[in-house]
């Protein structure tokens, strides 16, 4: 039996969580606490000029109806003494408190962490940056490809001599979330023994450069800078993309059991004793003639077949997908990889779900992504704001 079958909420629903995030990062590492179940207020600026318009894009567009569900939202002028007094009341019974703003603009609005953490020692506060809270570059504005270009990964994408490449998703982004929401995670636990919160942060430049992970290993331990390799897989060979009769399939072949295997199934087991291709340091060094080799064999079947054919020969194998094709892939479906919410003017939407899953609980159920200001009254009746209070916040332009 699912616990949030049984009592109606989320793992995180005793969690209360304070979003000032905007754009990309702040939002997916608030994701992955919302879809848990936390409660999480959206704070955001009244709506001025078009409001169908924010440093997020089109509210009504996909991209921030999919990262900003299962919020409330609570509009707030923290510029104006009155909405940061009413911010500082929000805190006292907050866990968490995420902002994304640059490093300096928190000061000036005086929501810093030593100012917030005196009002509420258990608070556990969240800043992503571009490039750091401190440092030569804090105060440069941050940009995802920007972080791509100068973690690393741009100079590794893409064909040998082609020039950098972006990835095609903004992985410093989504990363720095990611990393950001772990820290929340960690600080929590901390936060059980000790009782006190802690000030978390992450930026989009320390998490690329932690994702380079094995390369950044090749140059920290052994002095290699790692060059473009296009599909080839950096080290091992063959693992890369070949033609097949009606398009390309990935095949990643590597070590000698799984090579011999491959041969097989291609029909060619003379390739497996070949000496250019007796073990994985030959097959690199000369994997522009073995991947020939072995696309002139691929050609010859449909990638249906050869995926077919191959994992039932015991090689990994696989199809290369557009977006329209992955979630229309069995497996995907089994998975449950998206959410189903209806949005109160947009209608049925299907939004991307976790990446995770559990014995026990689960996502809690979606609401859709919020109107700006949609629930300010609910919001402060809860904190104790009464009829009054609110509609004189209203009439000051507050909230």
């Amino acid at each position: 039996m699912d616990d949030n079958a049984t009592n109606g909420a989320g793992p995180l629903s005793h969690l209360t969580v304070l979003d000032l995030s905007r754009v990309r990062t702040g939002p997916t590492a608030v994701r992955q606490l919302a879809d848990w179940g936390a409660q999480v207020i959206k704070i955001e600026q009244r709506p001025q000029g078009d409001a169908d318009q924010s440093l997020g894009g089109a509210k009504d567009g996909p991209d921030f109806q999919n990262l900003h569900r299962n919020k409330r939202s609570l509009t707030l002028d923290l510029k104006n003494p009155e909405g940061l007094a009413v911010f500082k009341k929000l805190v006292e019974k907050a866990d968490v408190v995420l902002e994304n703003y640059r490093p300096d603009v928190k000061y000036r609005l005086g929501i810093d962490y030593e100012t917030l953490s005196a009002i509420n020692p258990r608070l556990v506060y969240v800043s992503i940056s571009g490039f750091g809270e401190t440092g030569p570059y804090r105060t440069r504005p941050g940009f995802d490809q920007i972080a791509q270009g100068m973690g690393g990964i741009m100079s590794v994408t893409g064909l040998p001599g082609q020039g950098p490449v972006r990835t095609g998703i903004p992985i410093a982004d989504l990363c720095a979330g990611l990393y950001a929401a772990m820290g929340i995670f960690i600080a929590l636990i901390e936060r059980e023994r000790s009782g006190k919160g802690q000030w978390v942060q992450s930026s989009l430049l320390q998490a690329q450069v932690t994702m380079m992970d094995f390369q950044a290993a090749r140059w920290l331990l052994d002095g290699e800078v790692a060059p473009q390799a296009g599909n080839n897989h950096p080290t091992s060979a063959p693992t890369g993309v070949f033609a097949t009769q009606d398009g390309h399939i990935n095949i990643a072949a590597a070590g000698g059991v799984i090579f011999e295997r491959l041969a097989q199934a291609l029909d060619d087991p003379e390739m497996a004793h070949d000496p250019d291709y007796c073990d994985n340091a030959q097959r690199a060094r000369n994997r522009d003639a073995l991947n020939a080799r072995i696309e002139k064999a691929t050609k010859r079947r449909t990638s249906a077949e050869w995926i077919d054919l191959l994992n039932e020969a015991g090689v990994p194998c696989g199809p290369i997908y557009k977006m329209d094709e992955v979630f229309a892939d069995p497996q995907v479906q089994h998975l449950g990889l998206t959410f189903e919410t209806t949005h109160p003017r947009l209608g049925r939407q299907s939004l991307l779900g976790q990446g995770v899953k559990f014995s026990r609980s689960r996502p809690a159920a979606t609401t859709p992504t919020p109107d700006p200001g949609q629930h300010n009254e609910d919001i402060l009746r809860e904190f104790g704001f009464d009829a009054g209070e609110i509609a004189a916040l209203e009439k000051n332009n507050v909230i």
